[in-house]
C-alpha cells in the first residue's frame, strides 16, 4: 500500500520516476547508500517531528543531524521528535521507509539546504526496502517542500 500511495503521487505530479525495491533493508542511511551505490551523504533521510499545533516531516542530507539550536530558531519550539508507534499512522509508512510522498495526510514538510550538495538524492519510497533517485528540483515539486537551514554535518 505504502508504495502504491507513492507512486499515485509521483503520477499525479506527472513525474516519471523508477521506485527501485531491493531484497534487502534500505531503513538506515548506511544500508541504503550500500544497497543504493552511493555516498550516505546522498540519501534522504525523512525526519518526523511534533510541533505545539501540527505534526512536520524533515527531510535531511543523510550524513545531517539536526542542530537543536537551529531548530528552535526556525520553529520556536525544541524539537520532539514523533514515537515509532505514531510515525506509521501519522505517514502511513513504517519507520525506515517513511519518506515525505504518499503520506496518509497532508503534513508540512521542510527541506534541508544539506540537501543541496546533490543533484539527486535517493530517499525512501514508502518501504523498509525501497529507495527512489529523484533531482532536487523534483522533490522540491513533489513535497512543496520549504527550504530551511536546521542541520550539521555529522562529518564535521
Amino acid at each position: 500500500m505504502s508504495i502504491e500511495s507513492v507512486k499515485n503521487q509521483f503520477r499525479d505530479h506527472g513525474l516519471v520516476l523508477d521506485i527501485i525495491e531491493f531484497n534487502q533493508s534500505t531503513a538506515t542511511v548506511d544500508l541504503a547508500a550500500q544497497a543504493v551505490g552511493v555516498e550516505p551523504g546522498q540519501i534522504a533521510k525523512t525526519m518526523s517531528f511534533r510541533l505545539k499545533d501540527r505534526d512536520i516531516l524533515v527531510v535531511l542530507k543523510g550524513t545531517t543531524r539536526i542542530d537543536n539550536k537551529k531548530y528552535k530558531q526556525c520553529f520556536q519550539t525544541k524539537a520532539k521528535m514523533l514515537s515509532l508507534e505514531e510515525v506509521e499512522l501519522i505517514t502511513g509508512h513504517p519507520v525506515g521507509g517513511v519518506c515525505p510522498f504518499g503520506l496518509t495526510k497532508p503534513l508540512d514538510i521542510y527541506l534541508d539546504e544539506s540537501l543541496k550538495s546533490y543533484r539527486h538524492v535517493y530517499p525512501a519510497a514508502g518501504s523498509k526496502n525501497s529507495a527512489v533517485k529523484i533531482s532536487i528540483e523534483q522533490l522540491e515539486q513533489v513535497t512543496s517542500g520549504q527550504w530551511i537551514s536546521i542541520g550539521k554535518d555529522e562529518t564535521l
